[in-house]
Order: C-alpha cells, then sequence, then structure tokens
C-alpha cells in the first residue's frame, strides 16, 4: 500500500454512447442505447438519459425497448471506438510507462512511475489536467480515481462519475469501504455476494468483523483470505504494463434459430474470417480453434482442435471450424454461433506438412482436369459429365439459395445498421436512422453542425454509400508538450468542476 495517492484509474463515462452523442448532434441531451437490436440482443452501454430510465449495461435489448421506448437504438461502431481509445490511451502514455488498460475505455496509472506526482496536492492536479486534455482531445469525459491502491482508485472513480475526480487519502481506506456494500469489492459478483448475504454479510464492514477464519470457511482459502484483506483496505497489486491475451475470438447471437446446415456452416466461416482479421490487428497468431455452438434449448457446446503450429491464415482457420461443427449435433435449430483462437503466439509458424499436402492437392486437382479433358469431347464439360465439380457447384448453389433466403429487411439491416456513416453524393455526410420495407432513413449531419435534416431512399440508391466515422473533435487540441506543461487552449477551462475527496 502507498503512503500517496498515486495511483490513477480512468473510466469513460458511458463510453460507447457517449461517442454516438458526441458523433450525432441530433441526440445530444436524449436517452441512447447502443447494442444488439436484434430480438435477442442486448444492452452494451447506455447514456446516462436513459440509465435514469432504468436502462442499464447487458440488459436484453427487449426489456430496455419497453422502459425507453422512445431512445435511439444504435449497433456498435467499434472503428470510432477504438480510435477514440487509441487516443485516450496514448495520453495516458505520456503520464507513464507503466499503463494497464482493462478495456477500450478503463485503465490503470502508475504516475510515481512515471515522475509526474508524488504526493496528493500533484496527483490531484494532473488528474485534473488529465479530464481536461480528454475532453479537447476526444470530444468525450472521463471520470478519475485517484488512491494509494488499484482497487481504491477503481472504486473512487467509479464513485466520481459522471465526469468528476476523487481522490481517497491514504490511511482512510477502511472508513471510506465500511459503509459500502460488498459487491463494490473485486471478485464479488452476484454469486458470491448472494452466498454471503445469507451468511448475514451485506456491507464491507461485515466482512472485515467476520475474520479471515470465517471467510475462508465460507468461500475456501484463497478468496477468504484476499476478500478479508480487501476488506480491510489491502491492496498490494502492481500497475502491469503488458496484460497479454489468453484469446481471441468472435460471437453472434441470430434473431432466428438457425436450422439450415449450409446457413449455419456459412455463417461459422464468417466468424472464422472476422476471428482471423482480429488476430491479424492484434499482431499475433494462434494454435488452437475453438468453436462454440449454444442450441435451440440454451444448452451449450465448445470443441477445439489444435493445429501443428501457430497460424493466422484464414483458411486454415475457417477449415478447422468446419471440420470442427461437423461434429456438432444442429438439429433443432441453433441461435449463437463462436469462433476463437487460442494459444496466442507472437509469430507463425508455417506447416510445411500443410503446405505439402496442399501441394498434392493441387497436383490431383490438376490430373483430374486433365482426364477429364481427354475423356470428354470439345463442347461437354467435366461439369456436365458430374464428378468433383458438380459437387463444388451443388454447394455453391445451396449457398446462394441459403442467402436469398433472407428477408430484404435483413439485408438492408446488415448493409445499413442503425447509427452507422453513410455519405451520399448530393446531401453529404449523415447516419442511419433505420432500415426496413425497401427503405432506409438517414440523418444528414457531422459532429460539428446543428441538427441535420431526415431523408429515405430506397436500399439501392446508388448515391448513398457507407462511410468512415468522422472525428468528433473538428479542430484537435496540439498537447505535445503536455504534461510538462498545459496547452494554452486549456489552461483557462483547467479541472475544476467534478472534484472532490474523501474523506
Amino acid at each position: 500500500m502507498r503512503a500517496a495517492p498515486t495511483i490513477l484509474h480512468l473510466d469513460m463515462d458511458a463510453f460507447y454512447a457517449s461517442a454516438e452523442q458526441a458523433a450525432k448532434p441530433s441526440l445530444r441531451g436524449k436517452p441512447v442505447v447502443v447494442g444488439g437490436l436484434g430480438m435477442r440482443g442486448v444492452v452494451a452501454t447506455a447514456s446516462y438519459e436513459a440509465r435514469r430510465l432504468g436502462v442499464h449495461s447487458a440488459m436484453p435489448m427487449a426489456q430496455a425497448r419497453r422502459l425507453a421506448p422512445n431512445a435511439a437504438y444504435l449497433v456498435p461502431r467499434f472503428a470510432l471506438y477504438r480510435t477514440v481509445s487509441d487516443q485516450v490511451m496514448e495520453l495516458l502514455g505520456r503520464l507513464s510507462p507503466l499503463v494497464e488498460p482493462l478495456s477500450l475505455d478503463e485503465a490503470f496509472v502508475d504516475l510515481e512511475a512515471g515522475g509526474v506526482a508524488d504526493d496528493s496536492a500533484s496527483a490531484r492536479a494532473i488528474g485534473g489536467q488529465l479530464r481536461t486534455v480528454i475532453r479537447a482531445v476526444t470530444g468525450l469525459s472521463g471520470s478519475v480515481g485517484l488512491a494509494g491502491s488499484k482497487m481504491l482508485a477503481k472504486i473512487a472513480s467509479e464513485e466520481a462519475k459522471p465526469d468528476g475526480l476523487l481522490l481517497i487519502e491514504p490511511g482512510t481506506e477502511r472508513e471510506l469501504l465500511a459503509p459500502m456494500s460488498v459487491r463494490i469489492l473485486p471478485g464479488v459478483g452476484p454469486a458470491t455476494g448472494d452466498h454471503l448475504r445469507r451468511a448475514g454479510m451485506t456491507l464491507v464492514s461485515h466482512l472485515a468483523e467476520a475474520g479471515e477464519a470465517e471467510l475462508v470457511r465460507l468461500l475456501g482459502k484463497a478468496h477468504g483470505v484476499a476478500l478479508h484483506r480487501m476488506a480491510q483496505g489491502y491492496d498490494d497489486r502492481p500497475v502491469v504494463a503488458e496484460r497479454d491475451a489468453k484469446s481471441v475470438s468472435v460471437e453472434d447471437t441470430f434473431d432466428v434459430d438457425l436450422h439450415d446446415r449450409v446457413r449455419v456452416r456459412t455463417e461459422v466461416e464468417r466468424l472464422a474470417d472476422r476471428c482471423v482479421q482480429r488476430l491479424r490487428g492484434a499482431g499475433r497468431s494462434g494454435r488452437t480453434v475453438v468453436l462454440k455452438v449454444r442450441r435451440y434449448d440454451f444448452s451449450t457446446l465448445t470443441r477445439s482442435e489444435t493445429l501443428r503450429g501457430p497460424t493466422d491464415d484464414p483458411t486454415v482457420v475457417r477449415e478447422a471450424a468446419a471440420r470442427l461443427l461437423e461434429a456438432v449435433d444442429t438439429t433443432g435449430g441453433v441461435r449463437l454461433l463462436g469462433v476463437g483462437v487460442t494459444g496466442l503466439a507472437d509469430f507463425t509458424q508455417e506447416d510445411l506438412f500443410a503446405q505439402a499436402a496442399d501441394a498434392e492437392h493441387a497436383a490431383a486437382e490438376h490430373a483430374a482436369a486433365e482426364n477429364a479433358s481427354a475423356e470428354h469431347p470439345a463442347g461437354e464439360s467435366a461439369d456436365r459429365a458430374g464428378g468433383p465439380a458438380d459437387a463444388r457447384d451443388g454447394t455453391v448453389a445451396e449457398r446462394a439459395g441459403a442467402d436469398a433466403r433472407e428477408s430484404e429487411e435483413q439485408l438492408a439491416a446488415r448493409r445499413w445498421p442503425a447509427g452507422h456513416d453513410v455519405r451520399h453524393d448530393v446531401h453529404g455526410h449523415g447516419w442511419v436512422q433505420g432500415s426496413g420495407v425497401g427503405r432506409v432513413t438517414v440523418r444528414f449531419e457531422e459532429p460539428w453542425t446543428p441538427p441535420g435534416r431526415v431523408r429515405t431512399f430506397r436500399i439501392d440508391d446508388p448515391q448513398l454509400q457507407p462511410a468512415e466515422p468522422l472525428r468528433l473533435v473538428r479542430d484537435p487540441v496540439d498537447y505535445s508538450s503536455w504534461p510538462a506543461s498545459l496547452p494554452k487552449s486549456l489552461s483557462a477551462a483547467g479541472p475544476g468542476e467534478g472534484e472532490a475527496s474523501r474523506p
């Protein structure tokens, strides 16, 4: 435990929803919900306006629509969120070499390791400057917690929300934690919380009073000892700069159960390609391919295949996932599919045996094609005579038929997701408000313009095309000298509002 509050925790406020409000002037001050919009979708983030109506993260989207029927419901734009996250993490990297990202919108920073703070006053000054610079660079707000440990810094940022700063003076941890719910402590989820409640422990003070032996009896040695220490405010975990990802995965939940086996395979291959894109984006490769299938009755199956070496080849991952699918019974329907890669590495080990097999397969196909040409007269193809080409064409035809069965609304939703960016040859940049019945409705506005006008087009209008997200701040601030000095354009604003300290 540190004698000075030099561990900082930053948590961006309602990150996805706030980014959407910053990008869309017409949505500012209004309830916004970001997540999967289908019948089985869940809420990823809700704006504070939507939270006041009872909407919260991980809530089923159907329930959110009942609570906030007039809110704007948008599909996530991860390209935008990652861009903003990169800007924020770059700012944190200016404060210290020890930055521990927890997600796109959350991170710990060791201010002492960066030499920018060594007491309460300097830590508070840096925290206030950070909030100011983040708003100037990204247009968004973040809440800052400062304390002598990671646990207390995270609790402080949560207490400071939204758009605030809270500093917890070392030595006051037990008094601060005592009246709080046990759920505030790391590692206490719904199940553990319910177990403690049945034992009469609902507040952190109850855990401290119960003693280590009682918590070990209830929760086991490792969890009991750790929880008793945290209840007394002890947390000596260091800020770790590199958090190695153990796996990369993607998954989709379908609005309607998939029954067509060809369609299921097509979706698995699509997910495999997306997974490899994420894998390559992280500069990694992986050795084990994992398939996840949740069936119509909510039973979930996972299957895995370990390759001869790490790979980032989409064909290899796609074929492995397809082989795993063959071992899964999808009778009755599939509601969720996922493809992941584990056993990550920083390099790709070429599979020479697989390459040799591919070469043999290609040679065999070439020989078969030459034989077919010799056996059939001109004008009669091997396809007409039957054989392997027929099988391939049949598969293609089946997949085409499966795609054709998608409704016009589903195709429109895929091409024009609600909230995503578009550009019209005449009207310029806008975003999709909704689509259906062969039409797409677009509001034309930019982050720095007044709320724009709404127009409706055919979903195949040649003048309308998907577009990349715009930056949220029209004229970004030059912060190259920060934190040595605060940019002059920001110094007048100051951290001021939203700051507090405990006790």
